[in-house]
């Protein structure tokens, strides 16, 4: 299978209602399939909602980096490591759900699951992850001071993503974490996980460095049924335990670069984030108009490595190749791709300048933006470099 934007795919299956398939050679540029668990400690069966709701607007803004610098480039010093932690503990908050399902006999059966989520915004915005909540008929969140908050709904989902956002109501003071740049984080580079470990060990925290990136994995629940692939997640050696997801991955400067999602159940000291750029744009426009969409392009990509490039004979060795092998177009019908002109055998090399593949994938990298924004595209199309300006569809499950 060949390694696509999972955005771009996902919408490009849905009109076209076809499969992509790969022609091209397999090679390590193509996605492993590796044993991963998601990281919610499921206390009982739940089952899998896929929603998209809309809050009322909120007019306190999120915390970005800003001031033109970054924190990625910040090293941990001796006591650092405790100070920045207690510093962000404050924005982490453990998420107990309850689910009430029936049993064979049509009995009302209860089940629960605990999970991290981080707090987004001073009035009540928190990000977790969505198999946390999934099937959830009631969300708990817990401060890390003890306090709890019953009144709690889940305001929006990512359909293209494992990310779901919470509003805890009738709150002004909570305590914002920073969200970071995970554009310009490295391998190597030094980070911390906080969570609720095992659903008990409430903000328990690890230290590691971020071990890869753009790595791409299919992950499953303690069930094994409920599975998905997952592509462009950091990958750390900072310990990451059941109960930790939804919980973030810090950089030395104390900033969220990732939401910490799953890890392996074959490998010790493996696993994964979903880079915090792709969720700013959902949050952004949750926060603004108290509605949230997933910006979205609508085409067919193949991610291109050395191999891929020296398969299909392209000038460049990293982008995304606009490429359908089946007999439909790789750009979707009546999609922002084709308003603006893309073509099938484009390369896309950047977006806004932003490199494609050290950066970020094509969908991933769109994530950090809103339907309605316009992006600048840098495409390679036969053989020469032109600027190609695309307005952002709002996604349609």
């Amino acid at each position: 299978m060949e390694n696509q934007s999972k955005g771009e795919i996902v919408e490009a299956e849905k009109n076209n209602k076809t499969e992509a398939r790969s022609e091209t050679p397999k090679s390590n540029g193509y996605r492993a399939i590796i044993a991963l668990s998601i990281v919610a400690m499921f206390l009982g069966a739940g089952g899998l909602v896929f929603g998209l709701m809309a809050y009322e607007k909120s007019s306190t803004p999120i915390t970005f980096l800003g001031g033109g610098t970054d924190g990625n480039s910040a090293n941990f010093k001796e006591g650092s490591i405790a100070d920045i932690a207690d510093k962000v503990s404050k924005s982490v908050v453990s998420i107990v759900t309850s689910t009430v399902t029936k049993n064979y006999f049509g009995q009302d059966y209860s089940s629960s699951a605990a999970g991290t989520g981080v707090i987004a915004t001073a009035d009540g915005y928190v990000i977790t992850n969505k198999h946390v909540i999934n099937g959830a008929t009631k969300v708990t969140v817990i401060l890390d001071d003890g306090t709890i908050y019953e009144d709690v709904e889940v305001v929006a989902t990512d359909p293209l993503d494992d990310i779901a956002y919470l509003k805890i109501k009738d709150v002004s003071d909570l305590t914002p974490a920073t969200l970071g740049d995970s554009k310009t984080i490295s391998v190597g580079q030094q980070v911390i996980a906080i969570g609720n470990a095992l659903g008990e060990y409430q903000n328990t925290v690890t230290s590691g460095i971020i071990s890869g990136t753009g790595r791409s994995i299919t992950a499953s629940d303690g069930s094994g049924y409920n599975v998905e692939t997952l592509t462009d997640m950091i990958q750390t050696d900072a310990a990451i335990n059941s109960g930790n997801s939804g919980g973030p991955l810090v950089n030395a400067a104390g900033e969220v670069i990732g939401i910490n999602t799953a890890t392996s159940t074959s490998a010790e000291n493996m696993g994964f984030a979903i880079p915090i750029s792709s969720v700013k744009g959902m949050l952004n426009q949750l926060i603004e108009t108290g509605k949230a969409e997933r910006a979205y392009i609508g085409v067919y990509t193949m991610q291109v490595t050395p191999e891929v490039a020296k398969a299909y004979q392209l000038p460049v060795s990293a982008g995304e190749y606009i490429y359908n092998s089946s007999l439909y177009s790789a750009i979707v019908k009546d999609s922002p791709a084709a308003k603006a002109g893309l073509k099938d055998k484009d390369i896309v090399t950047a977006i806004n300048g932003v490199k494609i593949g050290t950066s970020g994938t094509l969908s991933d990298l769109i994530g950090e933006y809103k339907p309605g924004d316009t992006v600048q595209l840098t495409v390679i199309r036969e053989g020469k470099e032109i600027a190609v300006n695309v307005t952002l569809g709002a996604y349609k499950k």
